[in-house]
């Protein structure tokens, strides 16, 4: 992509955030478009955010379990910027209209203490830069529609991650643990919505491990000149599917001696 698609196609993920429409996909529009396309677009989109008056608070990571990356066939994991908007409440509820089509995932939150970054970055970096581990829930929500209307292509890794990774809110339970007061493996949650169980799954869901996850996320950032800075909130992955939080929903996430988070819908 040349820079002015890149900042084109950053403006139309920007314009449907705020009127709350859906765009087409990115990887029609734009043929060829390929993953380093798509982190520029991704980094001029949080640039208008961020000029907007927004702070970066983090970073996600996507797409860490085999069923997703079967999906989209991809090998790989994606990563977008968390900010400070996108910070909910343990517990609270989440305006009407805020989102398109919002969706949950069950997550290990990796609080840290230290830069990280570098691509010789090792698994004791990764558990000596973290402050502490918590539970958490990611809010999805997709600025793209899902589907192409006339052709049927479905999205695309190149749409996703232009979309800052379908990023759209946190929330942090309120249990912080060392890192290494579990093995994050076996750490599990069984999330409910509206008192029903929807989705249980286990650490082990993310890439075998959520610190290899962040390690991912290191060594990825080294070749974009990033770095994971002290304070930041980090969501390792989700080893769980989507579950759509369509207005009226109260999602519940019981993590066991791990902890809890909530969140409501209005």
């Amino acid at each position: 992509m040349t820079p002015e698609q890149v900042e084109e196609a950053a403006e139309t993920l920007y314009q449907a955030d705020l009127t709350g429409e859906q765009c087409g996909l990115l990887s029609l529009r734009y043929a060829g478009m390929t993953m380093d396309d798509a982190y520029a677009v991704q980094k001029a989109l949080v640039a208008r955010r961020m000029a907007a008056g927004r702070q970066r608070i983090g970073w996600k990571i996507g797409l860490t379990s085999r069923a997703m990356q079967d999906a989209l066939k991809i090998d790989t994991p994606d990563s977008g910027v968390l900010l400070d908007d996108m910070l909910f409440a343990n517990g609270g509820e989440v305006e009407k209209g805020r989102f398109i089509q919002p969706r949950i995932e069950a997550e290990i939150a990796f609080v840290m203490k230290a830069p990280l970054a570098g691509a010789n970055c090792s698994r004791a970096d990764v558990l000596a830069a973290t402050d502490y581990v918590a539970p958490s829930l990611e809010i999805l929500d997709t600025r793209i529609l899902r589907a192409d209307p006339e052709t049927g292509q479905a999205r695309i890794i190149t749409d996703t991650i232009s979309d800052n990774a379908a990023n759209a809110g946190l929330v942090l339970g309120a249990e912080r643990h060392g890192v290494g007061d579990f093995d994050l493996r076996w750490v599990g949650a069984i999330v409910t919505r509206n008192g029903t169980v929807e989705e249980t799954g286990l650490g082990a869901g993310v890439l075998n491990d959520p610190v290899t996850s962040v390690l991912w996320l290191a060594r990825r950032m080294a070749d974009y000149g990033q770095t994971i800075e002290a304070g930041d909130i980090v969501l390792s992955g989700s080893f769980i599917r989507p579950i759509e939080a369509v207005p009226g929903s109260d999602i519940a996430a019981d993590f066991g001696p791990f902890g809890s988070v909530t969140i409501s819908f209005a």
